[in-house]
């Protein structure tokens, strides 16, 4: 937001709250009972409400994410491609369902598909414990953080070279955290991350 833009804003809100209280005269003359129209109270602080805007409008910095677990619908609307009414649909899935755990998990809200998974997977992180990390939940499940470049080829869409990339990697990096940071590996995308749900786990 401009300078030029900044100080119109704060214009508005001031002249908004600028009175304590606008008041106007109920339309029926019998009663003339003063109604409140605007408290300038409910508006808060200009300025803070105008960092508030600018916060939300800005877009996400190199090597920042957004925690799907935590974040409020207004805070995810930053991500790329997310609108309102996605961002409220990931809210109340979220409220309803538990946390999402990782990338697979966030496949469940309606209207979000592969190639949504792929566009938000390097952008997003989830403080939730993931369904694919407990071993009682899933005991046939395949250890990324275990397994040998044999065993992850039995994945689907893996084959030998993404297997030995995964291993590389896990190696060089330390081991996956999440289930969303095996987009990080070369070759690897949210999308087929999102084909392994049930199918591993980061014990």
């Amino acid at each position: 937001m401009d300078p030029r833009e900044r100080r119109a804003l704060l214009t508005v809100l001031a002249l908004a709250g600028g009175g304590h209280l606008v008041r106007a005269v109920q339309a029926s003359p019998e009663r003339g009972v003063p109604v409140d129209v605007l408290d300038s109270a409910s508006l808060g602080d200009p300025a803070a409400h105008l960092a508030r805007i600018d916060s939300l409008a800005r877009p996400l910095a190199p090597g920042e994410r957004i925690d799907v677990d935590r974040a409020t619908a207004e805070q995810l609307t930053r991500l790329p491609g997310v609108g309102p009414a996605l961002a409220r649909r990931i809210v109340a899935d979220r409220e309803s369902a538990g946390v999402f755990g990782g990338i697979a998990g966030l496949d469940r809200v309606p209207g979000i598909g592969p190639a949504t998974l792929a566009r938000l997977a390097p952008r997003l992180t989830f403080s939730g414990r993931p369904a694919e990390a407990s071993p009682s939940a899933h005991p046939t499940a395949i250890s990324v953080n275990r397994a040998t470049p044999e065993e992850l080829d039995r994945l689907p869409g893996v084959g030998a070279v993404k297997a030995a990339a995964i291993v590389a990697f896990r190696d060089s990096a330390g081991p996956f955290r999440h289930v969303e940071d095996l987009a990080r590996v070369p070759g690897v995308s949210g999308t087929l991350v999102a084909r392994w749900s049930g199918l591993i786990r980061l014990d």
